[in-house]
Parts: structure tokens; sequence; C-alpha cells
């Protein structure tokens, strides 16, 4: 049965000190939730495995046999899972706090736009899921990376709170498959050299869940695992002094390897010998020969040759080798869980903070963009309730795992069971809902109106390759990375829409251009009158102006309003989907009246005044021509 309903990617600009954001508005969260409780109901225990840039797109799941079986084959995989930001610790605070990135702002991986400094000064280390899960009466255990920036210098300033038991992996040795650093609880941070990164955090994981289970029948637990596998293998040019590696490039002509050196990732000794003859996935979007493809620094970038290609297979096999150790470690947090006899009262979510891409559109491996191999990701949850071998198509995200875990935890409130957890965002500010896990919620997840299609994609700042230079003179850093963008998917549409701070537009249809080939928006396909006259039976332009409208509201959208933005557009409640907005009677509302969604300057980070029109201040609602400020 089948359900349809581097930048300095490492992390290595590493700050002491918060940083002082000029220009920036702050966010953070208004209010600190309430304490909860369960209300009698049993609470799970949950596990959450968490790795690192890990790919959908690209058959990597496809290579691991122990998750296969103990995680696919045992519970969901949810097909239609994204990360919402790109890149590392942008999409980790989005899924620790249930909010998108214009809400947390913590939109890059180090000072001053990101980082675990910007993580504590926007007051998240009082308001994300562990604290939260203490307070409805769990015990909580991490080990791995949680954030980039958080350093062998600012571990302590403060530590992380909201954990029992914790041993965080630190920058600037993160990203170094021989060489980690670890910090346990309040512990000086510990040299692993000459280690396996992935073995190591192996070890303390189990460690965590005997903890763990000695006190399970007093109080359940959450235990989070996150190796770096399989992100690139990341040496700091400067190990001795932290504070250097806060430094980047400032122009698309200086090389990153000043800075930081990438290298593909390394597997333990007993998994370097496997997949000898694998190579990426030559799909029509694989280094396309005719022309580049995307928008703004994409669509410049040049065929790559054969040495070039090459190489990437190798990358591309050091990724599914350093993965072997993830699927191993998968199958003892299994295996123990059953010996303890609380794998049945155990959900255990497997997924990664994004996606990653390898020679598609041309693209060095690397992430930051918003086509489907860096956004779509897997997802595969099993557990108590949970579809066996099922594969389910509801559109969910990383701002759903939040809602998702409090739910389970029983922290949300009574009619959240109803709707999948959209009464959390009053009390938790969350900008997602609960993930349907049994099978009745994904048949009623299918119902129309009762699940969200849509999923919101952003980014701000840089684009970083991570693999080699093969061109003289080659960019392998650029600055303007900066786009808002909507993915849609309903009955019988599948569509990306992007608007960049440069202006540029893009519309891939993917019912029938399923690799992002052919933008609609391109001018030169406008001017020449190749853009298709109509989509989904309706004029092509009446579709751009919903799809703008809907984007209007999402860059900027809280709470609910991120959940059911056609609402918000509609206080009336008469338009649930993109079919009902193409109504003939809202065209002027749509493509006269509704202001356009733009940038009024390029940033590298989320700074309001120049993302344009706002909708909360600018935007109008179908109802007697209010704006949305006068109509709430």
């Amino acid at each position: 049965m089948r359900f349809s309903a581097a930048a300095l990617v490492a992390g290595l600009q590493l700050s002491t000190a918060f940083a002082v954001d000029s220009g920036q508005k702050p966010l953070g969260f208004e209010q600190k939730p309430k304490g909860t409780t369960t209300k009698g109901k049993k609470q799970p225990n949950i596990v959450l495995i968490l790795t690192d840039d890990q790919d959908l797109h690209l058959q990597s799941l496809d290579y691991l046999p122990l998750i296969q079986k103990h995680l696919a084959d045992e519970g969901t995989t949810y097909k239609r899972h994204y990360c919402t930001t790109a890149i590392c610790c942008p999409a980790r605070v989005s899924l620790w706090t249930g909010k998108q990135a214009h809400n947390t702002n913590v939109t890059d991986v180090s000072p001053p736009y990101g980082g675990y400094p910007k993580f504590i000064s926007q007051g998240f280390n009082e308001a994300y899921v562990p604290v939260w899960l203490q307070e409805a009466g769990y015990d909580t255990y991490y080990t791995g990376k949680l954030f980039n920036a958080h350093t062998v210098d600012n571990y302590d300033s403060p530590y992380i709170a909201g954990w029992n038991g914790s041993d965080f992996l630190l920058d600037p040795y993160t990203y170094s498959y021989l060489n980690a650093t670890f910090q346990r609880n309040r512990d000086p941070p510990v040299s692993y050299e000459g280690q396996y990164s992935v073995d190591v955090l192996a070890e303390k994981a189990y460690g965590f869940l005997d903890d763990a289970a000695k006190n399970v029948h007093n109080r359940p637990f959450f235990l989070g695992i996150a190796p770096i596998a399989p992100h690139s293998n990341v040496e700091p040019r400067f190990p001795s002094s932290v504070g250097t590696l806060h430094r980047r490039p400032t122009n698309e002509q200086d090389d990153i390897e000043k800075f930081v050196s990438f290298t593909p990732p390394i597997p333990a000794a007993r998994h370097a010998h496997l997949f000898p003859e694998v190579i990426v996935p030559r799909t029509p979007h694989f280094n396309p020969s005719s022309r580049a493809s995307g928008v703004s620094w994409i669509s410049r970038l040049p065929l790559q040759n054969a040495e070039n290609v090459a190489f990437n297979d190798h990358f591309y096999r050091q990724r599914l080798r350093t993965l072997q150790s993830v699927d191993e470690l998968v199958a003892g947090v299994v295996t123990r869980l059953e010996r303890y006899g609380l794998l049945e009262d155990t959900y255990v979510f497997y997924t990664t903070d994004n996606g990653y891409h390898i020679g598609q559109h041309r693209l060095q491996p690397g992430k930051e963009c918003g086509f489907e191999e860096d956004i779509n990701v897997p997802l595969i949850v099993r557990g108590p309730g949970v579809a066996r071998g099922e594969v389910a198509e509801v559109v969910t995200s990383h701002v759903d795992l939040a809602p998702t875990v409090l739910k389970l935890a029983g922290a949300l409130g009574d009619n959240d069971n109803e709707e999948f957890g959209l009464d959390g965002d009053e009390e938790f500010g969350l900008d997602g809902e609960a993930i349907p896990l049994t099978a009745e919620e994904l048949v009623e997840a299918e119902e129309k109106g009762k699940r969200h299609e849509h999923v919101t994609v952003e980014y701000w700042g840089f684009a970083v390759s991570e693999g080699r230079v093969f061109e003289k003179d080659a960019t392998r850093f650029w600055t303007n990375n900066t786009y808002k963008a909507v993915r849609i998917l309903g009955e019988g549409y599948n569509l990306y829409y992007s608007v960049w701070c440069s202006g540029e537009h893009e519309l891939y249809d993917l019912q029938t251009d399923r690799y992002q080939l052919n933008n609609l928006l391109d001018p030169s396909s406008l001017a020449s009158g190749k853009t298709p006259s109509s989509l989904l039976g309706v004029p092509f332009q009446k579709v751009v102006a919903r799809l703008d409208s809907l984007l209007f509201v999402l860059k900027s959208c809280k709470g609910k309003t991120c959940i059911r933005p056609w609402e918000a557009l509609h206080p009336a409640g008469n338009v649930q989907d993109l079919h009902d907005a193409l109504s003939s009677r809202f065209d002027s509302f749509y493509e006269k009246e509704q202001k356009r969604v733009e940038f009024d300057r390029c940033e590298r980070g989320y700074i309001v005044e120049a993302e344009g029109p706002q909708f909360e201040t600018d935007g109008l609602v179908y109802r007697d021509g209010h704006r949305w400020d006068q109509w709430v």
C-alpha cells in the first residue's frame, strides 16, 4: 500500500563572543512556554538520528541495508520531506525550534548571522525541544554535532541547556573524521585524534542509551544522535587560532582554501574498499552538456571535464562508504532498544539537516540551493502505531518535527490530536504542524484542507563548492545566493517557484520537468514564446500570480499563517489549495491588486529592511481590499 496524500559549511568560522548584528531586527521567542503535563497518557521514548548533508535523490538510502531492515521495513518513509534552509545550522535551529529561519534569524553557519552564538543571542537556549521535553517529564541525552560555531572556546559561554547528558562535537574539529573533539556535560573538551569519529560517537550513544534505560520506568527519554557522516572532511587552515576561522572570502575571486580545506569524507578503514564501481547517477540534469540551468551564478557554471567528473564520482563513493558506519550505528541502537525491552515503546526518527548535490546542474559537491537534491531529504519513522513498510506522500518539513515530538510527548493540547499540532503555535511559537504517523492519520491527511501542501524555502548569503578546482581561476565561493521560494505539491501539480534578491525568478513544473532543467520564467524563454501559454488548464500568468502571492505570505509568516497561508489571503476560508485560488473571481485580486515579492537589496543575512514589501503591512486580503494588518 502507498499513501498519496559550506560555507564554511563546515561552520569553521567561529567566534568566542556574541556578534553584534548591525541592521538586523532581533527576533527570537516572545514568551517562555508553560510547563506541560501528559494528562495520564503513557509517554513514549524518542530517538532522533540526524546525519549531516545526506542526500535522498542521489540514492544514498539504497546502500544502507541495516537502515532498510530496521527502520524502513518496520516504519514509514516520507518521500516528500523537506528542509527549509539548505545548510547545516539554520536547518538544525529550525528543526529544534519548529520555526522558519526568518523567525529564528539564524541564517548562517557562523556569526554575525548564524552559528551557536546567534542561537544563544536570539534566546533559544531557553526555548527549544529538549527544554520543552524536560518540562514534559523527559530525560534528555545528546551526542554529536548540534550547531556550527559551537567551539572549543565558547562551549561554556554558556553551556547548552536542556540535556541531562551530552557529549558534543566541537569546532574547529567537528568535521575531522580522524581528529574529532568531544565535550561531555560540564567537562573540558577531549581530543580523539586517530580514532574514527562516527565509531567514537556510536559508543557514546550506546552509553547514553544505557543510562536512559536505567531510569526509564520513572521517566521516558529522548536521545539525539548526530554523526557528521556523510559531510565533507574539513580541516582548518589555522587550527591553533579558532578566531581566525571566523574569516571567509569577501569576493568571488578569493579562494576559500585560504581559510579551510575541504576533501571527500573519510570512511572507516573497514569500509574503504566498498562500491568501487559506483558512480553518481547519470540523470538528465547531471552535468548537462547543452547549457547551464538555473539563474544567478548557477546559470554561468562551466561544463565539467572528464577529470572533474571522475573526482566527483570518487567523492560520491566516499559519501556512501562513510554512511556504512551510520548504518551500523542504527542497527546498534535498535538492537539495544530490543535488548532492554524498549523497542515497542520507542519512536525512532531518521533524517538529515539538508540534502546534497554532486554534478547536477553542473554544480560541484555542495548544498545551499533550492533544487530537489538540496531540499528534499530522507525521513524515516518507526514506532508504536506507525505503518510498517509504507511510503507516505504527505508534504512534511523540518519545522514539523518539533510539533511531532511535542505531540508524542503529550506536551501539546488535546485539540492538536485532531489538527496535527495547529494549536502549538500559541504556546511554543511553532511554524509547523505535527506529522501524521499512523495509517489513520495519513489517510485523514489526504483529505482536502487537512494538511498543508507547501514548503517555505529560504536562503541568505553565500554558496560554496566543496570539491576541487579543475579550471584555472575557477570560482569556489559565491557571495550572492539569497532567494525565497515555495515548493507546492497537490493534486495535479508539482511546482517550485523562487524569487532571488537579484530580481531573477524561477518556476519549474516538476510534473513535466522532473529534473528542473526548464525554467519557465527564463527571460529568453519568455521573449521567444517558448513559455507555455497555459498551466494547470488556465493562462500561465494566472498561476504565476497565485504562486507569488503565496510566497508573499510565506516569506515572513509566523505560526498558523505558515501552516495555513491561503487563509491569510482568504479569511473566509473558501480557499484551501492552489486549485481553489485559481478561480477566475480572484483574478484581479492576485494579478493586479496584490503586491509582488521583491528584494530592495541583496544581504548576507535576514535584514528586514532589505526584504522588500511585507505581507503583514503591505499585503491585501480578499475581503473589501483591506490590508492584512487592518484585517487582523
